[in-house]
């Protein structure tokens, strides 16, 4: 598969999808081609599923949900993913498969085995290159999150309590540890700036070994591609 394909995770308000936002502006430009995207709502169909999953007023069933976010995948990979990754183009997604292991695995305490075939199907097997995750502690998770609540930008899955979230963070945890290879966790604790950087510094040179940055675009991000 040409391209490359980042995917970015963590617990609520760890910032990953800011720093996202930020790769991607840098990423552009640099002359790099780049797909922001996110999951759920990465597709006009996403966007729909999005709504009604994330709607706080909304009771979700756990399984309900689970095959929802799988629904959302499949249309995902099919319909933007695989095509942006075959025409060459740099992936960032907010929020991949990893989530489905952490929030409804870890978080809701649905078996590994079953876990794993949804994921497969929805997949079809298409994996991240590369993995971020920004690791943040629950406290913190919840400070950031009361104040996106206050701004009236908040979903369902931020009401869950602490004991929820940190069996998500440590699943999350658990999941870097066995794929050491492709995941680069993050300590998100410092300032968007701080973190920003140490974004850059893993991604620059891991587009760059990939053929997808030249020398001159690695090192001061001036150039084009072609």
């Amino acid at each position: 598969m040409a391209g490359a394909f980042i995917t970015f995770e963590g617990i609520d308000g760890c910032g990953k999808s800011t720093q996202l936002r930020l790769l991607a502006s840098e990423l552009r430009v640099r002359g790099v081609p780049v797909v922001a995207t996110r999951e759920p709502g990465g597709t006009t169909l996403g966007q729909k599923l999005r709504a009604a999953l994330l709607d706080v007023q909304e009771q979700v069933d756990p399984l309900a949900e689970l095959l929802v976010f799988a629904a959302d995948r499949a249309q995902h990979v099919r319909k933007h993913l695989l095509p942006a990754l075959e025409q060459n183009q740099v992936v960032l997604s907010d929020r991949y498969a990893d989530a489905t292991v952490a929030y409804q695995g870890g978080g809701r305490g649905f078996e590994p085995k079953l876990i794993e075939e949804i994921v497969e199907l929805a997949t079809g097997g298409l994996k991240p290159d590369l993995t971020l995750l920004f690791d943040l502690s629950v406290a913190e998770s919840a400070v950031r999150t009361r104040k996106r609540v206050q701004n009236k930008r908040t979903d369902r899955l931020d009401k869950e309590d602490a004991e929820f979230h940190t069996r998500v963070r440590n699943a999350y945890l658990e999941i870097a540890k066995a794929a050491p290879e492709r995941f680069r966790v993050i300590d998100a604790r410092g300032s968007v700036n701080e973190t920003h950087r140490v974004v850059m510094d893993l991604v620059i040179p891991f587009l760059a070994e990939r053929g997808l940055l030249s020398k001159e675009q690695s090192a001061n991000g001036q150039g084009g591609r072609g």
